[in-house]
């Protein structure tokens, strides 16, 4: 499958046009290293002065933050009316945050989490890259492909 036309080229996104996007959704994946191997978990963040910060309670996610704070978060959205997608990657270290209960509060009620219940442990990402592409959403009739006769006879 190498024809280009069935994969348009993406657009690199700027440093501030991530930041941007990344302002426009509160839900990521964020990857880390647990138990020496890579896991990811859904996260609501929230951009505070170009850095990322959510709440979490103590487990897996946590201990993992605890061992090893390099991660990955990874936020996009597609638009189908618009035809266009983006994906943006903020790598860094993962630092606990100091909170007052209040600001907790004022977080919890942020961030809109799907969990709610028990997330005291806060968290910023200090990014070392932040990285954005954008995309063109191939027309849905290009990504059906046909059984070709040799693929056909396989099946029978």
């Amino acid at each position: 499958m190498g024809d280009k036309d069935l994969a348009p080229e993406a657009e690199e996104l700027d440093a501030e046009e991530c930041w941007r996007l990344l302002r426009e959704t509160t839900v990521g994946r964020l990857g880390v290293t647990a138990g020496g191997r890579p896991d990811i978990f859904p996260v609501n963040y929230r951009v505070e002065d170009n850095t990322l910060v959510f709440l979490t309670a103590a487990g897996t996610k946590t201990r993992a933050l605890e061992d090893d704070a390099a991660v990955a978060l990874e936020a996009d959205a597609v638009s189908a009316e618009f035809g266009m997608a983006w994906s943006v990657v903020v790598k860094g270290q993962a630092l606990a945050a100091t909170a007052t209960n209040q600001s907790l509060d004022a977080m919890s009620r942020a961030l809109f989490p799907w969990q709610g219940a028990g997330k005291d442990r806060l968290f910023r990402i200090a990014p070392d890259s932040v990285t954005g592409r954008r995309y063109a959403v191939t027309p849905d009739i290009r990504w059906k492909a046909g059984i070709d006769d040799a693929t056909r006879a396989g099946m029978e």
